[in-house]
């Protein structure tokens, strides 16, 4: 202690009364109970209607419909070179249920790859359609004549489409529109003459191809479904048909998803230090919030029951410009009646929100539950980190319907399993080891259905760093 040190503390008065350094040691502090980060408002859980599932299974029964090979192309990538996965070349309508791996891997190989810079035309309306195009990366637009005969976009390709099919089974097919490239696209272009060449010489791919011709016609509704004869407006003694509703003889049937972990609390921890807070609930509270967001997670991403992988290639659209813009909403609105939410990313609102600035649109909101929630056309948007953003910062945005009644998405659960603590959610007593370590069983159980294909529908490919 200096000189001028023991002079100022002389001149202090003694101390009268414990310092607070020295009380905070005797006190009880005021604490939180244990946060954690991971949590979020999962609003997808709490907006699906829960369906009690007996059994562990829900069956999702069907009006018959007749599917025409109308998935996406799958790519592998060397370096610059790219080639089409030869099984998957049976999503072409043509080759649908064409089982022979020698000559689809001698269809790929007969693939030419094509680079396609922006603005360049890859089929022009009224042309002959001699070859059919698998675009591998890239956006092409669909152009057409508007009805007084400006030019209009009917509709946007994107990675792992393909079009120009028709060209592999009629000889004198030609383009109903004009596909031109927005962007830099890569593009496998396989020839209707290369098709030939090789019927020639492979007996299956010949007889499949004439088969396709000795194929009946079948009467389906636009939604490809078997068609229901009906008779209207007619008068007298006309005769009335026949007809009856087919169904699909093998509906598909989702099975209850489970995730678990075991939760550990040494017995020591569970015995002393449980004031003023139970450690095993907190730890139990915490474990069960993971379980949640893991359970959201999955109902998004999971392949074989997650929303983005299940939804309808027929209800997948792509942006007009990139970015989420209203037009963009309203197409995605336009496809499905009733519709009751939107899920997006965080980032995805604010690039809708960007670009409604730009138009001097103002989104309105509704409550819900108390809380104030954007909303476009009336239907609420909630945010949902559980949609993956890319690399290339792009994500997608998801619209449905939902409820049994209303033939939308449902979430699945049962109740009343054993040691339940929270619907389809249950907490079992595992024992005690020899360290004294107690164990619970944290299980969950979910899946989500889409009754009706047209009940979700996913925008895709949306930009969410474009700020001009």
């Amino acid at each position: 202690m200096s000189v001028g040190e023991e002079v100022q503390n002389a001149s202090l008065p003694p101390q009268q009364s414990l310092g607070t350094a020295a009380a905070r040691n005797l006190a009880t502090t005021t604490k939180s109970a244990p946060q954690m980060q991971e949590i979020t408002s999962r609003w997808l859980l709490k907006m699906l209607p829960w369906v009690q599932v007996q059994g562990g299974t829900y069956r999702v029964n069907r009006r018959l419909s007749y599917s025409v090979g109308d998935g996406r192309v799958t790519f592998v990538q060397t370096g610059d070179r790219v080639a089409v996965i030869p099984a998957e070349l049976g999503e072409l309508p043509a080759l649908r249920d064409f089982g022979d791996e020698e000559v689809l891997g001698e269809l790929a190989r007969r693939c030419e790859q094509r680079e396609v810079a922006a603005g360049q035309v890859l089929a022009a309306a009224g042309d002959a359609a001699d070859s059919v195009h698998l675009l591998a990366h890239g956006r092409v637009e669909k152009i057409g004549t508007g009805p007084y005969g400006d030019e209009t976009v009917l509709g946007v390709h994107a990675d792992g489409a393909y079009f120009g099919d028709q060209a592999l089974v009629d000889g004198e097919a030609v383009w109903e529109y004009t596909a031109r490239a927005v962007t830099a696209c890569t593009v496998l272009t396989l020839s209707r003459a290369d098709v030939l060449n090789l019927a020639d010489r492979a007996d299956s791919l010949r007889e499949h191809l004439a088969g396709l011709l000795e194929i009946p016609h079948q009467r389906t509704n636009k939604y490809g479904e078997a068609a229901i004869d009906l008779s209207a407006g007619h008068v007298g003694e006309a005769v009335v048909p026949h007809t009856y509703v087919d169904y699909d003889a093998a509906p598909r049937e989702y099975e209850l998803s489970v995730a678990q972990t075991v939760l550990k609390v040494h017995s020591r921890v569970a015995d002393l230090y449980n004031q003023p807070m139970n450690q095993t609930e907190q730890q139990l509270r915490l474990t069960v919030e993971a379980l949640r967001e893991r359970q959201e997670h999955e109902l998004i991403n999971h392949r074989e029951f997650g929303l983005l992988n299940n939804c309808d290639y027929g209800q997948r659209i792509q942006p007009h410009d990139g970015a989420p813009s209203p037009d963009d909403m309203d197409e995605l609105l336009s496809r499905r009646r009733g519709s009751k939410l939107f899920l997006a990313h965080p980032r995805a609102i604010a690039a809708f929100g960007r670009e409604c600035n730009k138009r001097g649109l103002v989104p309105e909101s509704v409550d819900i539950g108390g809380h104030h929630v954007p909303a476009w056309r009336g239907v609420p948007i909630f945010p949902c980190n559980k949609i993956p953003v890319t690399d290339a910062r792009t994500t997608s945005i998801i619209c449905m319907r939902t409820g049994e009644a209303e033939q939308g998405v449902i979430g699945l659960q049962q109740t009343g399993i054993p040691d339940e603590i929270e619907p389809s959610l249950s907490v079992r007593f595992m024992g005690i080891d020899e360290q004294a370590i107690i164990s619970y069983l944290v299980t969950a159980y979910y899946s989500a259905a889409i009754l009706v294909p047209d009940a979700l529908g996913v925008l895709e490919n949306v930009e969410v760093s474009r700020w001009r």
